[in-house]
């Protein structure tokens, strides 16, 4: 009976925390306006419906191989145009909400650092870069 409770109150957990991370997600997408913006970027208003496609089928393709544990056999030449695409899904996430919260220029005045404002950029970049590879390469050698 015991074990019985416990797989509920896990599985009444998961699902919470799932519908709170979903709700934040689309929320996120919602208030950036990420989609229209993607859509106005790339002149095409006509196929509104396949970026709103591409995202769902990629959270319900991402859930599933995380729940399920399964993920591409690919070699690892053919991962590099997925990686670029993530990449780019992230940094554009990043992007529209550091645009949205103005947060680079707040923290740019507030720590007097305007004329350094491109170095502060390009630290943040290859700091984010440094992190990641040190994550991919060294940190989860799968």
């Amino acid at each position: 009976m015991n074990e019985w409770l416990g797989g509920a109150a896990v599985a009444v957990i998961g699902l919470a925390g799932g519908i709170a991370v979903g709700s934040a997600f689309v929320a996120l997408l919602t208030v950036l306006d990420l989609v229209p913006r993607l859509v106005q970027l790339a002149r095409a208003n006509r196929r509104s419906g396949v970026f709103e496609s591409a995202i769902v089928a990629g959270v319900l393709y991402w859930t599933c191989a995380d729940l399920f544990g399964f993920g591409l056999r690919l070699p690892a030449a053919l991962l590099v145009i997925p990686a670029v695409f993530q990449g780019v899904f992230v940094g554009m996430l990043a992007a529209a909400l550091t645009e949205v919260l103005n947060v680079i220029p707040i923290l740019a005045k507030r720590l007097k650092l305007d004329p350094y404002l491109f170095a502060l950029l390009m630290a943040m970049v290859l700091g984010k870069v440094a992190g990641s590879l040190l994550d991919w390469l060294v940190f989860r050698p799968d």
